[in-house]
């Protein structure tokens, strides 16, 4: 009897470690969790907090700048970040929300995606007591602080540049895809500007969200260029996301076309490099610093974990990127505030005791 009773002890003990194994883990940052060691002997209750970020996709630069973001602040706390991506799969981020849950992170954070796909994940987590801070990812829980970046803002921004630079005259090429809240509030801008500005015109828009945007986008502005062969019939392009400019300036110089300018939105330093480049169509953009963005997002995901009640909506203040004000010299985006007023070193999210504790 005791052998039997061993042996199916055993036995539930192969299963629960089959099982473990089987939910997502992420990606760790190993630097982080080095630091969220050394913090457990803190004496401080906010040291050694482990926190999940799930992103719905980890694409480009831009990408590449806010997680760095994220891990340069939660590691200045002492706690560690474990990466979920998703592939831009709805349901794959669902499931990862899920795991992060299920895993006990300290505080989970969340990178787009809809309201749809991530809500009862957010609100399970919630019923469990672990903070959630989302940005752009147009959660709608009680208890949760959702980011976004002034998108109707760098919409208008951008776009009263275009009209600016061509006496409000021109014939655009409008680069979007539908599916993502920033996307949508950009959208809304733009439809109220051509309303407000009938001598834009809109003779043909595409876009869609793939593993290879830049790519797949810079395919689809040269069929659009062949269309258009003539001086005058395109005069810009207005780019809602700058993997989507980035697509649209490699097809414009490919074709040697001098003649339109490329607008968008977004910031990084790829971007920068394209904008800088001698003779780039690439005039003008509209961000948040990606890094400032994943700094802030981990602030109010501390002040969530200390039990502070923070503003439940944070609107990110953006800045205006004209290619005229750059330098010749090739800069990067941690020298861009040189140059541009307003860029990167925001403040936004700092409370008192989370300043003393990235001092400690």
């Amino acid at each position: 009897m005791k052998r039997q009773s061993f042996l199916l002890l055993a036995f539930l003990l192969i299963i629960s470690a089959f099982l473990a194994a089987c939910q997502p883990k992420g990606e760790v940052s190993e630097e982080a969790t080095t630091d969220a060691t050394k913090a457990e002997a803190s004496d401080n209750p906010l040291a050694g907090k482990k926190v999940a970020l799930v992103m719905q996709q980890n694409l480009g630069t831009f990408s590449a700048q806010y997680i760095e973001g994220v891990k340069e602040q939660a590691q200045k706390f002492g706690g560690s970040v474990t990466v979920f991506t998703s592939d831009g799969d709805l349901a794959k981020m669902a499931s990862n929300l899920d795991a992060a849950v299920n895993q006990g992170f300290d505080g989970i954070m969340i990178d787009h995606g809809t309201k749809e796909a991530l809500n009862q994940g957010v609100e399970k987590a919630v019923e469990k007591g672990i903070p959630v801070v989302a940005f752009d990812a147009g959660v709608e829980v009680p208890g949760v602080v959702s980011l976004e970046q002034g998108d109707q803002q760098m919409a208008e921004m951008t776009l009263q540049k275009l009209a600016d630079d061509n006496g409000g005259e021109a014939n655009i090429v409008k680069i979007w895809v539908a599916g993502f809240a920033p996307m949508e509030r950009r959208q809304v801008a733009y439809q109220k500007f051509l309303e407000s500005n009938p001598g834009i015109k809109e003779i043909t828009a595409f876009g869609a969200a793939t593993q290879n945007t830049a790519l797949d986008t810079q395919a689809q502005m040269e069929a659009v260029l062949k269309q258009y062969p003539n001086e005058g019939e395109i005069t810009a392009v207005w780019a809602a996301w700058d993997e989507f400019a980035k697509g649209a300036v490699r097809a414009i110089e490919q074709a040697g076309r001098t003649d339109i300018k490329v607008y968008s939105i977004d910031m990084s330093d790829e971007d920068l490099q394209m904008i800088q480049k001698e003779n780039s169509p690439w005039a003008a953009s509209a961000a948040v610093d990606p890094m400032d963005i994943g700094r802030i997002q981990v602030r109010y995901l501390y002040q969530l974990i200390n039990g502070e009640t923070p503003e439940e909506k944070v609107v990110l203040e953006p800045v205006f990127v004209d290619a005229a004000k750059l330098p010749e010299e090739a800069i990067t985006t941690a020298e861009l505030s040189e140059y541009i007023d307003g860029w990167g070193a925001s403040d936004q999210g700092y409370t008192e005791d989370l300043k003393k504790l990235e001092n400690e």
